[in-house]
């Protein structure tokens, strides 16, 4: 039995979150937006509600809320900054592949300190000229007794330039492709370790971004995650549990838009009459809605995967292929409504429209997410329906003794007899093109 009802916990959080958003991060998000800085006091602000590292398990002293959960929030900071909502989330984005590890040690000493503490931690797999292709990673570890040394850069590291701990996927050799990744826990104090100045971003801008730098890094034992050959695997695992999070970034953004959208024009009158009674108008919030209602079934559906199932990988990206696509068109549609308005800064589309653009590309571009359900569709997916060749015929008409029924492989036509025509009377292909569908006896 299905239950699309949220649990009285579950609308607490969901409340809370909400308050959280309207109280503190929508008052500076313009504010930050345009100095093109991280506010760090909202970002601790969050730590203490609750509404950030909502996803540590409880035997690490955290809530240990689900997926699910997690989408209630984000779906509420994004709704008032998705900039910040990022800034937020990426606590649980660095954290996954320790949660995600066999390394209880790592588990103990980081996501303790991280639960108690409000500290920073990024996720750190692309690199500058990597693009879309993780097991192209370049940056070096070099085995070094129990411990490996770290040579290398990474780059659009959310929070990269204030994350006090950082997840760094590396590679033992370039060549060897998935089978040399490794990931490892690394400390920004560390010897060796430097940090970019923040990337110049035309959304986002409430959010840092960095690239880092390793030198000659000496990561004991007890920070790695994931030895050589392990490391792709943890990293598909991580995007497969936090890519319903980006739908759910897409929704609240657009969640937002069409709320402006619904205000303006309520308020708008244009030929003596408000723009609300415009049924062209009216068909675009009614889209705008569709749209949202959707994308939020589909990224609570992932998640709810994600807590529940061993691999919600199909599920988290058709999520975040969906949400973030569906929410570029809301926002497009909502500017469009605002006019010449909506084109400017005094108004709060303009800025849903450079923040949300970034989510058809990280974590895995839209593309890729294409790539993922292609290959699901084409290889793994299993068909109710017969394959075609098989598709069942009219057996009604009477057939002579030893009569069969042929079925052209080409075009469909199906003959009766005991043998295939010469040639098929629709396509032209010669008999060859049929086979026995069959029947050898008089029914």
């Amino acid at each position: 039995m299905l239950n699309f009802q949220l649990s009285d916990t579950q609308k607490e959080i969901r409340s809370n979150a909400r308050r959280f958003a309207l109280k503190e991060v929508l008052p500076k998000a313009w504010q930050y937006d345009e100095k093109d800085q991280t506010p760090m006091d909202v970002l601790e602000k969050a730590f203490h509600v609750g509404v950030m590292n909502s996803d540590i398990p409880k035997a690490y002293g955290g809530k240990g809320y689900g997926l699910l959960e997690g989408a209630l929030i984000t779906e509420e900071i994004s709704a008032a900054c998705p900039g910040i909502a990022t800034s937020i989330f990426d606590n649980s984005l660095g954290m996954e592949p320790i949660i995600l590890s066999d390394n209880e040690t790592a588990k103990q000493k980081y996501l303790t300190d991280i639960a108690k503490n409000f500290k920073l931690i990024c996720f750190a797999t692309s690199e500058a000229f990597m693009g879309s292709d993780v097991s192209g990673i370049r940056c070096r570890a070099k085995k070094e007794g129990d411990d490996y040394i770290l040579n290398g850069t990474k780059f659009w590291i959310t929070n990269g330039g204030i994350a006090d701990y950082m997840t760094i996927f590396a590679t033992v050799d370039p060549d060897k492709k998935h089978d040399g990744i490794c990931a490892f826990v690394v400390e920004k104090e560390w010897e060796g370790v430097a940090v970019g100045k923040p990337i110049p971003k035309m959304g986002q801008r409430c959010s840092n971004t960095a690239g880092l730098s390793f030198h000659n890094v000496r990561v004991p034992a007890e920070n790695v995650i994931a030895e050589p050959g392990k490391g792709f695997m943890l990293a598909m695992k991580t995007f497969s549990r936090t890519r319903p999070m980006i739908g759910a970034f897409a929704v609240g953004a657009a969640r937002s838009a069409m709320e402006f959208a619904i205000s303006y024009v309520k308020k708008r009158k244009a030929f003596g009459t408000p723009i609300v009674n415009f049924q062209s108008l009216q068909f675009k919030i009614a889209e705008m809605f569709q749209k949202i209602e959707t994308a939020r079934l589909l990224v609570h559906k992932g998640a709810w995967e994600a807590d529940n199932l061993p691999d919600p990988t199909i599920s988290a990206s058709v999520a975040k292929m969906y949400a973030t696509e569906a929410a570029w068109e809301v926002v497009d549609e909502a500017l469009q409504i605002l006019g010449g308005f909506g084109y400017t800064q005094m108004f709060p589309v303009e800025k849903l429209m450079r923040d949300i653009r970034l989510y058809r590309i990280y974590e895995g571009t839209s593309e890729i997410q294409r790539m993922i359900l292609a290959g699901h569709a084409l290889n793994t997916y299993e068909p109710v329906m017969p394959d075609l060749s098989e598709f069942p015929v009219s057996k009604d008409k009477p057939l002579e003794k030893d009569a069969g029924i042929w079925r052209c492989s080409m075009c469909g036509h199906v003959h009766y007899g005991e043998e295939p025509p010469e040639t098929c009377p629709v396509c032209l292909f010669p008999r060859g093109a049929f086979k026995l569908y069959g029947h050898d006896s008089h029914e």
